[in-house]
């Protein structure tokens, strides 16, 4: 039976009303002002330069693994835009109202938000840095990057590549919508129990972090499915499981990760919504309900999440840390499996999260035994890239201070999570902002693998290198920052601050939030030096090599780059582990194929962009109680995958003859290129 909420209800709107438009915000009617300048600018370009049509022919409807690869990328990088706007306007709020004589301002008490909009601000923080930005930007880097370390041609099911993106971008979309229409969740990234009930959280801001979170983890799921046919399936020939580079291997076990935990953050939200509209009792208080059942069920997915991230970001460490070494990467058997046992233990850990709950001596003291057993496959891990270091040939190119940058915040935060897995000391600063700082340098670890990711693989996908000079400034004002802010608030931790803070009752603790006021403003300098670094790239444009550093050693720098659209001309022949270093050795890195062969390419469709959008708006519907929209969408999307079933486009087929013209001429297969309109393959033609 459905739940009686407050506030007016009608057929047409649902819930939704002119009073849900914070018009008389100034903060969100400036955002909205310049996201709307934004918007204008980029549309306003695309119909100037005529390239609508190019963007749905060859954007908005492929299936290439790289050019959605690229996507989320650019999903990821907005996303952590704003996620870092929120962080700024979090510790702008905390430098502001510091003691009872703090003056406010719009509105506040003290300082400039007031606890509401402060909750909110919060909360959107870790729900987009998390699931929003961190998540695609990985996902990103590996659709880009597995199928061509693999020698495969795409993923083994393009076109639920596409559905995940879009299914993603969706989910995204709900977050950026919030801030317009209505309200985010004011309980925290973690969905907080029983703030998340609806006599607690009447509004609609529970609803967009949920229907948003749902969405998008049915989109993770897909690519997870997507990610572990791929690898197991589609390595080229004599590429057996020991020449596996560790990147895809780490692939491989955070996507198993992703498998078996996204499925219970849907079902964990599926009984928070019930809860919402039905009037269930999961989680209530009383009537049955239980709250630790949400919390354990939410964090038995959210420490395995904390893996799902880490994990490729040390993939990322192995392939640069070789490279720029100019050595093999040491140990490779006991990394692939430190890897898998950092997989494994994620699932025995997740209870470390609440030692405050009262579970008993014994459950925290196995919790904590497990939590601290992760230290070991994650020493291996270091002293195996150390080991990889020692004597190497050293070139301290921007992708390798990113990695050793990452190293570092590996330690930091590996040593403060082995003081967080004692319960006593978990006791003692628990809820406190040295928590905060600790998985901040969990995910500022993830964010230096990201950006040496970027910065490493983007000319082999664009054919011309990100400027070294600018890379350079965005690197060491990002890290001065980190150190800044984070050192600052370890040190707040240990005074006694707790998080979520809105106004501090303590004045003593002005000289270090001032300090991460000071961070903060240097991360903005960062944020230029990375615009700028991208603009003089574009600029330029300097063209690169098949392998633009000279000394990679995986297949991926096989091929062209840019990348041609097919991947490779020929699928290789894999003879060895570092595929590239072996041909280098053996002085076939430059060997071009004597002939070619027919290439089956699957061909682009609308349908995960229109399933994509038809999702956004079921989850508008929902949140706004707009049954008939709900209705409408639901509807489509069915409609959509069954015609879709239907399909008989087997994809089409490249001539030999018309492969070797463009690997005369790669301008014309490169990521940016327009494909002429190819014939579809009949079914006689495919077998």
């Amino acid at each position: 039976m459905q739940v009686a909420i407050q506030g007016p209800w009608s057929p047409l709107l649902g819930r939704l009303t002119l009073s849900a438009i914070p018009y008389t915000n100034p903060i969100l009617v400036g955002t909205f002002a310049v996201a709307a300048l934004i918007a204008l600018v980029v549309a306003g370009a695309v119909l100037y330069y005529k390239k609508l049509g190019y963007l749905w022919r060859e954007w908005l409807t492929t299936v290439d693994h790289k050019k959605i690869g690229v996507m989320y990328i650019i999903v990821g990088l907005v996303m952590f835009f704003r996620a870092f706007v929120d962080g700024l306007m979090m510790r702008t709020q905390q430098a502001m109202a510091i003691g009872p004589h703090s003056p406010g301002v719009l509105g506040a008490q003290h300082g400039y938000l007031p606890p509401f909009h402060f909750d909110q601000v919060y909360s959107a923080h870790g729900t987009i840095m998390i699931l929003f930005a961190a998540t695609p930007l990985l996902t990103g880097l590996t659709n880009v990057v597995v199928p061509l370390q693999i020698g495969a041609r795409d993923m083994a099911f393009p076109y639920m590549n596409a559905l995940s993106l879009w299914l993603t971008t969706a989910g995204a979309i709900l977050v950026m919508l919030s801030l317009f229409v209505g309200d985010f969740s004011s309980a925290g990234w973690v969905g907080l129990i029983p703030l998340t009930e609806l006599p607690y959280s009447p509004g609609v801001g529970v609803d967009y972090w949920m229907w948003a979170i749902q969405i998008s983890s049915i989109g993770t799921t897909l690519n997870a499915i997507n990610m572990i046919v791929t690898i197991i399936k589609m390595r080229a020939p004599g590429m057996g499981w020991f020449r596996v580079p560790v990147f895809t291997w780490t692939t491989l076990s955070t996507n198993i990760i992703g498998l078996t935990a996204f499925p219970i953050l849907g079902v964990v939200l599926a009984l928070l919504g019930a809860d919402r509209y039905l009037g269930t009792h999961f989680f209530t208080a009383g009537n049955g309900g239980n709250l630790m059942l949400y919390t354990n069920m939410f964090w038995i997915w959210g420490h395995p999440e904390v893996y799902f991230l880490v994990l490729p970001a040390f993939g990322i460490f192995s392939e640069i840390i070789p490279t720029f070494s100019e050595k093999p990467l040491f140990g490779y058997t006991t990394m692939v499996a430190a890897t898998f046992a950092i997989a494994g233990i994620s699932w025995a850990v997740w209870l470390h999260h609440f030692f405050t709950m009262g579970a008993g001596a014994d459950v925290n003291g196995f919790f904590s035994i497990a939590t601290m057993l992760v230290g070991i496959p994650t020493g291996v891990k270091v002293f195996n890239w150390m080991f990889t270091l020692y004597r190497g040939r050293l070139t301290f190119t921007t992708p390798m201070l990113w990695a050793l940058a990452g190293l570092f915040l590996l330690l930091v935060g590996g040593i403060t999570g082995m003081m967080l897995a004692i319960p006593a000391i978990n006791y003692t600063v628990h809820n406190s902002v040295f928590v905060i700082a600790h998985f901040h340098c969990m995910v500022l670890l993830v964010a230096a693998a990201i950006f040496a990711g970027v910065v490493y693989w983007f000319p082999k996908v664009f054919g011309f290198q990100l400027d070294e000079k600018n890379g350079l400034m965005f690197f060491w004002s990002f890290i001065t920052a980190t150190a800044i802010v984070f050192t600052a608030m370890f040190a707040l931790g240990f005074q006694g601050e707790t998080r979520r803070l809105d106004y501090i009752f303590n004045p003593a603790w002005r000289p270090m939030l001032w300090t991460e006021e000071a961070g903060m403003m240097l991360y903005l300098v960062s944020i230029f030096y990375f615009l700028r670094m991208l603009y003089v790239s574009l600029r330029d444009r300097v063209p690169v090599a098949s392998d633009p550093w000279g000394t990679a050693r995986t297949l991926e720098f096989l091929t062209h780059s840019p990348v041609p659209f097919y991947n490779f001309a020929v699928t290789p022949q894999v003879n060895a582990r570092d595929e590239l270093a072996w041909r280098r050795e053996h002085g076939l890195d430059k060997a071009q194929p004597e002939a070619f062969e027919p290439i089956h390419m699957p061909s682009n469709t609308g349908v995960p962009i229109i399933i994509g959008m038809l999702s956004l708006t079921l989850g508008f519907g929902l949140i706004w109680r707009i049954w008939w929209m709900a209705g409408f969408s639901l509807l489509a999307i069915i409609i959509a995958v069954i015609i879709r079933s239907f399909d008989k486009n087997l994809g089409y087929e490249l001539k030999p003859e018309e492969v070797a013209a463009m690997e005369r001429n790669l301008a014309t297969a490169s990521i940016i290129a327009e494909q002429p309109a190819r014939t579809p393959l009949t079914e006689a033609e495919a077998h």
